[in-house]
């Protein structure tokens, strides 16, 4: 009976000493890394997102849609649910660090409608090529629109409005140079308004988008 009492309590000291051990090592490694540091970014988009969302927002119907920023695509789609675990995890892990530039939602039930990818130079590199492809592979199964728009220092409306338009019903969207008119300024305008818009906004081309969004605003008063 000693005997026994022996083993129980060298066994009960063995799981402690195991305990303590992994203890220590997690410590280390946190200390490691709190070790490092870290600093706050001082942006959240680079000069090229934040000019591209400025005119994203203008062009948008903020009554029917919303924009977000940096939305990671595993909160977006999934792989098909399979018996096989480690097939679905590999699915996953494909997919579980990336993210897309912007989505695009509907405002009442967050819906996605499309995604954006800004593509800059990066993207011309061998394993940027291979994560766009993964990315267009992934959101066609997903049956979800996915949109390049090469990354530049400043957009225009009509660039933007032309590249979505394919994706949203007529009327939508805003076309600062001609065709399609935003609800939001006009859903209210007289037939003259109109008419005085499109003439307006053939001018306009070649304008900054805040100036042509303010003469745009100022036709319809």
């Amino acid at each position: 009976m000693e005997g026994i009492l022996k083993l129980v309590i060298a066994g009960l000291l063995f799981l402690v000493a195991l305990k303590l051990l992994a203890l220590k090592l997690n410590a280390g490694k946190t200390s490691s890394i709190r070790g490092l540091g870290y600093r706050q970014k001082q942006t959240l988009f680079t000069p090229a997102e934040r000019s591209f969302l400025g005119v994203l927002d203008q062009v948008i119907d903020k009554q029917q849609y919303r924009v977000f920023g940096k939305v990671r695509v595993a909160d977006l789609i999934e792989p098909n649910p399979s018996c096989n675990r480690s097939q679905w995890q590999k699915a996953f892990n494909a997919i579980s660090a990336k993210h897309f530039d912007f989505v695009i939602c509907t405002a009442d039930t967050l819906s996605p409608v499309c995604v954006i990818e800004l593509d800059d130079k990066s993207h011309n590199q061998k394993h940027r090529q291979q994560r766009d492809e993964l990315l267009d592979s992934v959101c066609v199964d997903a049956g979800l629109p996915l949109i390049r728009i090469p990354a530049k220092r400043a957009y225009h409306l009509k660039e933007v409005n032309a590249a979505l338009s394919g994706h949203f019903g007529a009327g939508e969207a805003v076309l600062a140079g001609g065709e399609n008119v935003a609800p939001q300024l006009l859903g209210k305008a007289s037939p003259e308004q109109v008419s005085k818009y499109q003439k307006l906004s053939e001018s306009l081309t070649a304008e900054s988008t805040e100036l042509q969004v303010e003469k745009i605003r100022e036709t319809v008063r």
